[in-house]
Order: structure tokens, then sequence, then C-alpha cells
């Protein structure tokens, strides 16, 4: 049972180390006489159950839980925070430097290999921009999906990695992959830029945040919030928890890089078919 007065958190495991980092953040926010609790789910839908039905106050939401969210509460939902990082990504579409993609136009009739099917950053965004420039999904391109752990909307980044591994492979003209993946992958040698090129990016978009409804009490929230922005990079007992997350300061959570997104399973009519 969580502790008296305790805020409940959710989160997904989408990897072993999630266990590890809320054990840092929970021990954090006792040190600093704020109780929270923490419940895993294995889905961002069942998460997403969880906070619509009060059985959870604050969800560490993906972006398309975000999205499903404010759709199920009528857009009332409220962003606490988010990571430095989670603001301003963009999907860049990559190709061979040798196989004759030149331009956007260049991939109707080819084959463009995206992640999950839940995947904001590798499916969702990049079809939805190609839409923008002319092309649809089935019928302008074929869509090569990869459907790892779908539930986990992206978080584990192998659907990524499959659709990189079909386009060295040549199964694929292209594939969709998060800009600091692709940043990663050429840093420890993954991907080479000498090969791979990006073709085209995606408008900026933000990626996770913490969401609570709109009838979470104010000093609540206030009392989460100003526990959590504590929390300081050049500590060294807050770095293991902020590399293993991957940022470097919490920052206050904004709704505005969600538009495409929200966009985007209208279009595809993600939440009616639950497919791209």
């Amino acid at each position: 049972m969580p502790a008296a007065n305790a805020i409940v958190v959710g989160a997904v495991m989408y990897d072993p180390k999630v266990s590890l980092i809320w054990d840092i953040i929970k021990g954090f926010f006792e040190q600093q006489g704020c109780s929270i609790d923490c419940v895993f789910f294995s889905t961002y839908e069942l998460q997403v159950d969880a906070l619509v039905e009060g059985r959870i106050e604050v969800a560490w939401n993906s972006p398309l839980a975000w999205v499903d969210a404010q759709r199920r509460t009528g857009g009332t939902c409220r962003a606490l925070a988010m990571r430095d990082t989670d603001r301003d990504r963009v999907t860049h579409l990559i190709v061979r430097r040798d196989g004759g993609v030149r331009g956007i136009k260049d991939l109707r009739g080819k084959t463009v290999a995206l992640g999950a099917r839940d995947s904001p950053q590798a499916t969702l965004l990049p079809v939805h921009h190609l839409r923008q420039h002319g092309l649809v999904a089935n019928h302008d391109f074929v869509p090569q999906r990869h459907d790892v752990l779908v539930g986990k909307h992206g978080d584990h980044i192998g659907g990524e990695r499959d659709a990189m591994a079909s386009l060295e492979a040549g199964d694929s003209e292209a594939a969709a992959v998060l800009d600091l993946n692709w940043a990663a992958w050429q840093a420890d040698g993954t991907v080479d830029p000498n090969r791979l090129g990006i073709l085209s990016s995606t408008a900026e978009f933000d990626h996770c945040n913490f969401t609570v409804l709109d009838r979470f009490p104010g000093d609540r929230a206030r009392r989460w919030t100003d526990v959590l922005f504590r929390m300081r990079y050049d500590n060294p007992a807050h770095r293991e928890m902020m590399d293993l997350e991957g940022l470097k300061a919490w920052l206050p959570g904004r709704t505005s890089g969600y538009v495409a997104l929200a966009e985007a399973t209208e279009e595809q009519r993600f939440f009616d078919q639950s497919g791209a």
C-alpha cells in the first residue's frame, strides 16, 4: 500500500534500468520530505487507464500516451515537467549515400523502414512528415514496420535499430531514426556517416512528460515539481539517475510540441485501428 499522503507515480518498464532509476528518484524525494510511491506498468495503455481512473496521480508518459490521455479527458490534462532532452526533437529519414535517393520525392514506390507501430518518433511522425510532402503510406511508398515491444511506444529503440539494419542490408531505401539515436550511433560507431546520411527531418516535436489530471491538487503539484527541480546534474548523487534517464536538467512541462503527433494519430486513425 502507498505510504500515507504519498504521491503515486506511474512509469512503464521499457527496460530493467527503469526500476533503478525510480529507486533513486524515490530515495531523493524521501530525503526531501516528499513521499512518493511508484507503480510500474508493462504498457503505456495500462498506465493511461490508471491515470484516467485515478489509480495513479502522476504518469511519466510518452508523447503518444500524453495525446491519448488528452483525448480521453477532453484535453484537460496538465504537463508538470519534462527532461531538457524531451524538447525540440526531430526524426531523421536516413538513406544510403550510394542509394540514389536525393530527395523525398525519390521515395515514391520505395520501401521506408519504420519502428514499432506505436512509436511516435519512428512511425507516426515520419509517416505524417512524408504525407505532408505528398507521399501517402501504402499508396506512394511501402511502410516496413518493425513491431518490437509494442505498448512501449518506441522507448526501447529496438524497432529503430531493426529499421537501420534493414536500410544497411538493402531491404529498404530509407529508415526513420530519432535524432538522439542517430547522434549516439554515430558516436559509438554503430553507423557510418560516410555510408549513410540524412535525407530529411521532421518538424521539431517534444517527447515525454509527467502528466496529471486537471483535478490533481495544486499543492501536491507544487510539492512534486519543487523537489524534482532540486535535482542537479553536477551533484554526483543525482548524476547516475540523470545519465540513465538521459537528461541534464528537469524543466517545466509544456504542451506545444505535441500538435503534429496529435494530427498524425487522427490522420492515420491510430486510436481507431492501432496502426499507421
